[in-house]
C-alpha cells in the first residue's frame, strides 16, 4: 500500500506522454534547462544532455525525462543519487548528501518559473537545501509536483495558496518545519496530497476535510498533534497514512471509500468506532501502538475486502465473540499486548492455514505460556475504574498528608543521610543514564517518554503469572548441573559458560556463569541485576534467578550465576542452515523474526532507561516447541562496562573503555545494525556462515537482479515465499545495514516492514491455496 500514492502520481506524469512534439524547443527553454542543471551542480543523471541539442527528443527513463508540447517543456522529471533521508539536517550543507554551499534554492527556483508552460515537475533526491521560496507559486499552470527526499526546510509558503491547478503535491523526506498551513481547502482539485517524513507540528487543519477530490493523505512520521478532523466528506479517499504523530484524539468518522488506513504511533484514546463496519472497500487496517479500549468490534475482522489487521499495543479489553467471522481474505491479524480475556474464535486459531495470527501478551485462556495471567487485565481496568471515581479533594489531602510527612522525615533522618549521600551517590553512578529531559515538558520528562509511559506500565504489572524470580544457592546450581560437569556444558561467549541443569523439581534451566576478581562489591552488582530480573516479554528467554558466590561478609564475589529457562529446540542458526526438510520456511521465518523484532523494541522501551547492545545474533535467537522465537543473552549489556574495567586491571592495562565503544552501549542504531545481519543470514541461509562479515555484506548487491538473487538466497526461502514479501525483506535489510547509522531504520520500522511482509505472504499462500483447491 506504501507504493499507491507513487503509483498515482506516475499515471498524473504520464498524460504529458501524449502530447506531441511536432516542433523543437525554443533556444531559451534549452538555455533554462542547462541553467538548471548547473543550479543542481551537473547531476550525473543529466550527462544524458550533452548527446543532443534537442532535449524533447531524448528519450524518457526512470531518472530523467522532458516533455515538451510545442516548443515548450511541459514536464520535467530528473532523480538523483543522493541520499533519501540523514538523521538530522541543521540547514547547513552536507558534504556527499546536499549540494554544496553554492546552491541557492531561491536562485534555482527563479530559473525553474522561466518554465512558464511547466505541468509537472518532478526533481527528487538531487541534494537540494534551503527553504522553499515564496516564488514558486509564479508556476501557476503546475498540476504535479515532487520534492521528495531533499533537504527543504522552514514552512511552506503562503503565496503556494494560489497554485489553484495543483492535483499532486509531495514533499515526502524532507525538513519542511512549522504548522500545516489552512488554506489546504483553496485546491480544489488536489487529489494526492503527500507531506511524509518532515517536521510538521501544531495540528491538521480542519480545511483538509474539505478537498473533495482527495485521493491520497499522507502525513506520517511528523510531530502533529491534536484531534484528527472530521474526514468522512472525503468521499473519494482511499489511503489515510498518518502513522508516528501525537495525535490524542478519538477516531471520528473516516470515509467509506478508504482502502488503507494507517494510524499506528500515535495516542488515539477510547473506543474502535463501529462505524468501521461501514468501510467496505479497506484492505490495510493499523491501528497498532495507540490508547485504544475496550472490546474491538467484531465487524472489523469481517469487512469483504480486508487483508491486514493491526490492533497490537493498545488497551483493548473483553473477549472476542467464538462465533466471530473473518473476511475471506484476512492474512494477517495482530492483537498481541492489549488485555482481552477468553478463548480465541477458530477463525483466528493459530491452526488455521489462511492466516498469520499474533495474540501473545493478553490474558487469554490459551497458550499460557505467553499470556499474562487473568487478574493482570481484570487488576488494570479495577484501577483505571477506581482513579475515574476518586474525589479530587481526597486526592489533594493524599497529596498534602504526604509531603508533610516527607518533611519530618527528612529532618529526622538527615544526619544519617549525610553519612549515606556518598555510597548512594557511588550506586547511581553504576545504573544507566536516564531518558534526557526536554525543557518543553511541564513534567519534566520528554514527550517521547510520556509517550511510552504505558510500557513501563505493563513491564510493572506484566510479571503476574511468569515464574518467580528468586536468588539461588551454589550448592543448589552446581547439584542441578552435576558440579558443572562437560556433560552439562553447552557452550560459551564473552559473558562465560552455559551449562543445562535440572532443579530439584525437575524444571531445566540453562545457567550461566561468569567470573569476577576478587573486590567487586556485591552491592554494586545486585543494583544491575535488579533491572534485568524486571526484563519479562514473551519473545524473550525467562531470566528465573541468580546466585551470587562471593564472601560471607559480601565484600566481594567471585563468580556470578544467571538462571535461564531452557528452550530445548535449537536456535536460528541451526532452523536456517539445515537441508530442505527441516529448515524453516519463509513464513516461518518471518513469524521467527517479528517474534525477535518485538523483544527488541521491548527492551528499547519497555522500561526507562532501555537496555541496548544485545548481543544479536541468530545464535542467540532460540525457537521453542511451539515454533515461538525467544532472544537470549540479552541486557547483559549492563554488565560490560565494569567487566571491562576488571578485566583491564587484571591485565595491568587502563581501566578507561574506549569512548567509540561506551558509546555504541547506549544507542539503538548498534541493535538495528546486528538485526540487519540476522536478516541477512535468514535470507541467505547457510552459506551466510562460510563467510566472513565482508563477505555477506557484498551479497547485498545481488539482491537488485531476481536472477542474482536465485545465486545467493537460500533455496528455501526462494521455493516458498512471494516475491513481493522477499522484496519487502530484502529492502528493510538493506537500510539497517547501511554505513551510515543516522540513516537506519528504527526497530519499529523493522518490525513495521516484516508484519507488512508476512501478511503479504500470508495472501500469496492463500491465493496459491485456491487455485490448488479449484485444479483438483
Amino acid at each position: 500500500m506504501e507504493g499507491l500514492p507513487a503509483v498515482l502520481l506516475l499515471t498524473v506524469f504520464s498524460w504529458a506522454l501524449l502530447l506531441p512534439g511536432t516542433q523543437q524547443l525554443q533556444a531559451s527553454q534549452t538555455e533554462v534547462l542547462q541553467q538548471l542543471r548547473k543550479h543542481l551542480q551537473y547531476p550525473k543523471a543529466l550527462d544524458v544532455w550533452n548527446s543532443s541539442n534537442d532535449l524533447c527528443s531524448i528519450p524518457g527513463s526512470q531518472a530523467v525525462s522532458i516533455v515538451c508540447n510545442g516548443d515548450s517543456v511541459v514536464e520535467l522529471k530528473v532523480v538523483g543519487d543522493k541520499p533519501s533521508k540523514v538523521g538530522d539536517f541543521e540547514g547547513v550543507p552536507i558534504p556527499g548528501q546536499t549540494l554544496t554551499g553554492d546552491f541557492s534554492m531561491d536562485s534555482f527556483v527563479t530559473t525553474l518559473t522561466r518554465l512558464s508552460s511547466l505541468k509537472a515537475v518532478s526533481l527528487v533526491s538531487l541534494g537540494m537545501w534551503g527553504p522553499l521560496p515564496d516564488k514558486i507559486h509564479r508556476l501557476d499552470s503546475l498540476e504535479a509536483i515532487d520534492l521528495s527526499s531533499n533537504f527543504l526546510y522552514g514552512p511552506i509558503p503562503d503565496r503556494m495558496s494560489s497554485m489553484g491547478s495543483l492535483q499532486t503535491w509531495v514533499v515526502d523526506n524532507n525538513f519542511l518545519n512549522g504548522s500545516l498551513p489552512d488554506w489546504f481547502g483553496t485546491f480544489a482539485n488536489l487529489t494526492i496530497l503527500s507531506m511524509k517524513n518532515n517536521r510538521f507540528d501544531g495540528s491538521i487543519p480542519r480545511s483538509i476535510g474539505t478537498i473533495k477530490t482527495l485521493t491520497v493523505l499522507g502525513f506520517s512520521g511528523n510531530g502533529i498533534s491534536g484531534a484528527l478532523p472530521n474526514l468522512g466528506g472525503l468521499t473519494k479517499l482511499q489511503v489515510l497514512d498518518l502513522r508516528n504523530n501525537k495525535l490524542d484524539s478519538r477516531i471520528p468518522v473516516l470515509p467509506g471509500s478508504l482502502v488503507t488506513v494507517l494510524l499506528s504511533k500515535n495516542l488515539l484514546s477510547d473506543e474502535i468506532p463501529e462505524h468501521f463496519g461501514e468501510l467496505k472497500a479497506l484492505q490495510h487496517l493499523d491501528l497498532s501502538y495507540n490508547f485504544l479500549k475496550g472490546r474491538p468490534p467484531s465487524v472489523i475482522f469481517s469487512l469483504p475486502n480486508i487483508t491486514y489487521l493491526n490492533l497490537a499495543m493498545n488497551m483493548l479489553s473483553g473477549s472476542l465473540p467464538s462465533n466471530l467471522n473473518c473476511g475471506s481474505g484476512l492474512g494477517f491479524v495482530d492483537v498481541s499486548s492489549n488485555r482481552l480475556t477468553g478463548g480465541l474464535p477458530p477463525c483466528l486459531s493459530s491452526h488455521s492455514d489462511k492466516r498469520v495470527v499474533i495474540f501473545s501478551g493478553n490474558c487469554l485462556s490459551i497458550d499460557p505460556q505467553h499470556q499474562h495471567k487473568l487478574p493482570f487485565c481484570r487488576g488494570v481496568d479495577n484501577q483505571e475504574k477506581a482513579s475515574n471515581h476518586g474525589g479530587i479533594w481526597l486526592l489533594i489531602g493524599v497529596i498534602g498528608g504526604i509531603v508533610v510527612l516527607v518533611l519530618l522525615l527528612g529532618l529526622l533522618s538527615l544526619p544519617r543521610c549525610r553519612q549515606c549521600w556518598k555510597k548512594r551517590k557511588e550506586d547511581q553512578q553504576l545504573l544507566p543514564k536516564p531518558v534526557p529531559v526536554t525543557e518543553s515538558s511541564p513534567t519534566g520528562f520528554s514527550t517521547e517518554l510520556l509517550a511510552n509511559a504505558r510500557y513501563v506500565q505493563t513491564m510493572k504489572l506484566g510479571t503476574q503469572g511468569l515464574p518467580v524470580y528468586r536468588q539461588f544457592t551454589v550448592a543448589e546450581l552446581e547439584e542441578a548441573t552435576d558440579n558443572l560437569s562437560q556433560s552439562a556444558y553447552m557452550g560459551e561467549n564473552s559473558f562465560g559458560k552455559v551449562y543445562k541443569g535440572r532443579l530439584e523439581n525437575g524444571t531445566y534451566v540453562a545457567v550461566r556463569c561468569f567470573t569476577l576478581i576478587k573486590k567487586y562489591q556485591i552491592r554494586n552488582l545486585k543494583l544491575r541485576l535488579d533491572l534485568l530480573a524486571k526484563l519479562r516479554h514473551p519473545h524473550l528467554v525467562w531470566l528465573l534467578g541468580h546466585c551470587i558466590d562471593g564472601a560471607p561478609d559480601e565484600s566481594y564475589v567471585n563468580r556470578v550465576f544467571l538462571v535461564y529457562e531452557y528452550i530445548p529446540n535449537g536456535n536460528l542458526q541451526a532452523h536456517i542452515s539445515a537441508n530442505s526438510e527441516k529448515g524453516l520456511k519463509w513464513s516461518e521465518r518471518l513469524a521467527v523474526l517479528i517474534g525477535v523484532a518485538k523483544a527488541v523494541h521491548f527492551l528499547h522501551t519497555g522500561i526507562i532507561p532501555g537496555f541496548f547492545h544485545n548481543q544479536l545474533k541468530s545464535k542467540n535467537i532460540l525457537i521453542d516447541e511451539h515454533g515461538i522465537s525467544k532472544l537470549s543473552d540479552y541486557g547483559l549489556s549492563i554488565f560490560i562496562e565494569e567487566l571491562e574495567k576488571l578485566q583491564a586491571r587484571a591485565d595491568g592495562k587502563s581501566v578507561l573503555m574506549d569512548s567509540k565503544c561506551s558509546s555504541r552501549l547506549t544507542t539503538e542504531d548498534d541493535d538495528v545494525y546486528s538485526f540487519g545481519f540476522i536478516l541477512l543470514e535468514t535470507l541467505v541461509g547457510s552459506s551466510a556462515f562460510q563467510k566472513e562479515e565482508s563477505g555477506l555484506l557484498s551479497e547485498m548487491g545481488s539482491f537488485s537482479s531476481q536472477d542474482e538473487q536465485k545465486r545467493v538466497v537460500d533455496p528455501i526461502v526462494l521455493c516458498t515465499c512471494a516475491q513481493e514479501s522477499l522484496s519487502i525483506v530484502m529492502s528493510i535489510t538493506n537500510k539497517c545495514l547501511l554505513p551510515d547509522p543516522s540513516g537506519r531504520p528504527s526497530i519499529e520500522d523493522v518490525l513495521w516492514n516484516l508484519q507488512y511482509a508476512a501478511q503479504v505472504q500470508a495472501t500469496a499462500d492463500g491465493d496459491q491455496r485456491s487455485e490448488d483447491a479449484s485444479s483438483i
